[in-house]
């Protein structure tokens, strides 16, 4: 009987001491760092369960033991949270452990969309229909339907989504970014309005953005913006047409081939400064926020031209005379120079 009992202790210490070392495996294994070596973007799709991602890992040789992973699920079920669609970032010194938790986390990668300062609607639809990764939504959409797709079907579109840069990942849709963007450029209106210095020549929020997009197109130096505010906003009190070239280019669509001609001035388009009466009907670009709040703020001054200097920066004057004269020395003058260099 005391042999039996001896071989039935011996037998449990021997299970005992197999269970450890088994243990000791598994979490040797689970720390064991993955078969990369260099970082790999791997997508979960849609669907797809842990033991499949961990089969599919395992067949690309990611990871060495999948059995360890399809364990841990069972054993600790708390620590494995089920893997989230998208794109994620592996990398050589990642385990086992931290992979589980990489691929149920909100962690994926992602990719970024700039809009510019100045560009207009059209521009940023070409440039979301070109962005890698992101599900096209809108590319055959009108731009009345796009604005009804995000409950904004009252407004035109110009001007109202905001430049910046917007992040993306896998699974987000042009739609997402405009959404995005539509609520920014809100937010940042109403804050500037609400900021808004007393007597405007203008009385809306909408009126307002109209003034950013126009010093947002016509400001080549950051610093004048205020200041060709304060030029707008004179004309408009003293009922002077406001005569800026933007408006005229926007009024030509795609007839614009990078020059605008004495007819063009002339042209009556809904948008042409030069023929119209204060500000065009919508914006005419996407306004930042440094427009935004020049428009609300115009410098104050006497100032009530303006001409490009040829290098982003304008010269302002208060007269007609002095600007005609500015207009001699920095346009005519370099247009002297170019027609001279072709010589």
């Amino acid at each position: 009987m005391k042999s039996i009992l001896k071989a039935l202790v011996v037998l449990i210490v021997l299970g005992a001491v197999a269970a450890a070392g088994g243990y000791v495996y598994w979490q040797s294994r689970l720390a064991a760092p993955l078969a990369l070596d260099k970082p790999l973007l791997y997508q979960v799709p849609e669907g797809a369960g842990f033991n499949q991602v961990v089969d599919e890992l395992g067949r690309r040789g990611v990871i060495a033991d999948p059995w360890a992973l399809k364990v841990l699920a069972r054993a600790e079920p708390e620590k494995v949270p089920s893997p989230r669609v998208g794109e994620y970032r592996l990398t050589p010194d990642m385990d086992s452990r931290e992979l589980v938790t990489l691929l149920g986390s909100n962690n994926v990668v992602t990719y970024p969309l700039t809009v510019p300062e100045g560009w207009t609607f059209a521009q940023m639809r070409r440039l979301l229909d070109s962005a890698a990764k992101l599900e096209h939504r809108t590319a055959d959409m009108s731009d009345d339907e796009v604005m009804a797709l995000i409950n904004a079907d009252k407004e035109h579109p110009e001007g109202w989504f905001f430049p910046d840069t917007y992040r993306y990942h896998l699974g987000m849709s042009d739609t997402d970014i405009l959404r995005q963007a539509h609520r920014r450029m809100q937010r940042m209106l109403k804050a500037a309005w609400e900021d808004r210095d007393d007597a405007l020549p203008f009385d809306s929020p909408y009126e307002a953005l109209i003034m950013a997009s126009l010093i947002e197109r016509e400001t080549g130096v950051p610093a004048e913006r205020r200041e060709i505010a304060g030029v707008f906003a004179r004309r408009l009190e003293k009922g002077m047409r406001l005569q800026t070239d933007p408006t005229v280019i926007y009024g030509m669509g795609s007839r614009y081939d990078g020059n605008i001609t004495r007819a063009d001035l002339q042209e009556k388009t809904p948008y042409n400064t030069y023929v119209i009466e204060g500000l065009p009907p919508t914006p005419i670009a996407m306004p930042g926020k440094a427009a935004l709040e020049a428009a609300v703020s115009p410098e104050e001054g006497n100032a009530l031209y303006f001409v490009a200097k040829g290098d982003g920066s304008h010269h302002f004057s208060g007269s007609l005379r002095e600007h005609n004269n500015a207009v001699n020395r920095f346009i005519r003058s370099e247009r002297k120079d170019d027609a001279g260099s072709d010589d």
